[in-house]
């Protein structure tokens, strides 16, 4: 959750992400804060209201500052509003309760009597008074503690948030190829758009021995530094067997079998390719969008994704690429890209796409049109 601002505590927001507790301590802080205004008028006056009104002109008081409280938060700049129409509703309260129940008429002499009754009443309000104001700012002092204490935590995890996004922005960075090597017969181009700051996407171009280019991209289920860890595992072991190994297949078995053993909660779609300077092409998928050649869609009868299952088969094909031909690999944040309106970028249009323009330009307009999840597309085009 991110931290709050200033604005989000003037916000209503403020009485849902307030534990209860203290917005009560708060409400009734100020209750008794303002309803000291009803002792100390019924000083000025001597006493001369009678009991049903002293007490309505207390509570009344206190009830309406706590309107005011209300209105104030809730509404934040439209406060005059609410203010104005409790100020109407208060003065004809009390104006009616003022009419019903009249005071005692002024005194003019105190006998022994009276002047007990007056002095006890003075010491009552005045006490009342000192008894209201101390109840109301140790409510407020409560308050303030707690306010402050929540300010600390969330700058704490505030803090905390933004050293993980670093760290998994700077693990991204490593993992994301910034310059791609030199792929024999081929020219690759990529683009790759997180739609947080950071993705789940992943890609690599490996060069194998023989002049043969691994190409892989993939998807992890999830967003933020869990799965920026789980690709940077990834990364590191597409290196380590691609040293090993160039089938597709087993690299992708190999993969599965450390995703699966390292317990990850949600699933990898992934596809390998590998490109042979002949033109040759084999590519294995595990629940991956298939490969577009030439804004054609490369058959696959279905895989199960990286992490599911303990053992899978992933299924392989084999594609041969002439000169000029262009190889297409994207992740399903370019189809699923949404507009205001929810409408779907969709196959069909990035099907047209890839036929009439370059992949590149097929991204763009994914982005332009909405994006709603991580974005990547790689072009791989036969250039001899």
């Amino acid at each position: 959750m991110p931290p709050k601002t200033s604005d989000d505590l003037k916000s209503p927001g403020l009485w849902r992400k307030t534990p209860p507790k203290f917005v009560a301590i708060f409400l009734l802080a100020v209750f008794f804060l303002f309803s000291s205004f009803g002792f100390v008028f019924d000083g000025m006056g001597m006493g001369r209201q009678r009991a049903l009104h002293f007490a309505l002109t207390v509570v009344l008081g206190g009830l309406f500052a706590v309107a005011y409280a209300v209105t104030g938060i809730t509404l934040r700049r439209r406060w005059w509003i609410g203010c104005v129409l409790v100020f109407v509703l208060q003065t004809v309260c009390m104006g009616l309760i003022g009419n019903l129940l009249r005071d005692a008429p002024p005194i003019t002499q105190l006998d022994s009597v009276q002047l007990v009754h007056f002095h006890n009443r003075l010491v009552f309000d005045g006490v009342a008074v000192i008894v209201s104001v101390v109840l109301g700012y140790i409510g407020f002092i409560i308050v303030s503690i707690s306010e402050a204490r929540r300010r600390i935590r969330l700058e704490s995890d505030k803090a905390a948030m933004e050293s993980e996004l670093a760290a998994a922005r700077e693990i991204q960075r490593i993992m994301v190829p910034q310059e791609l090597p030199p792929a024999p017969g081929y020219a690759i181009e990529s683009i790759y758009r997180p739609a947080t700051q950071v993705g789940g996407d992943f890609f690599q171009v490996i060069p194998l021995s023989g002049g043969q280019t691994l190409v892989v991209i993939g998807d992890v289920s999830g967003k933020g530094l869990s799965a920026a860890m789980i690709v940077s595992m990834l990364i590191g072991m597409l290196r380590t067997l691609s040293g090993l190994t160039t089938d597709p297949i087993k690299i992708l078995v190999e993969l599965n079998s450390a995703l699966f053993a390292h317990k990850h909660s949600g699933f990898v779609t992934c596809l390998a390719v590998r490109l042979d300077p002949s033109g040759s092409i084999n590519a294995a998928n595990a629940g991956h969008l298939p490969p577009w050649l030439n804004g054609v869609e490369t058959a696959f009868s279905g895989s199960v994704p990286l992490g599911v299952l303990e053992s899978i088969t992933p299924e392989q094909v084999a594609l041969e690429m002439r000169c000029g031909d262009r190889l297409t690999l994207l992740t399903d944040g370019v189809v699923e890209a949404r507009d205001p309106q929810g409408v779907l970028f969709g196959f069909d249009r990035a099907q047209s796409l890839m036929r009439e323009a370059s992949p590149l330009a097929l991204a763009e307009a994914a982005i332009h049109h909405g994006q709603d999840d991580d974005l990547t597309v790689i072009s791989i085009r036969r250039t001899a």
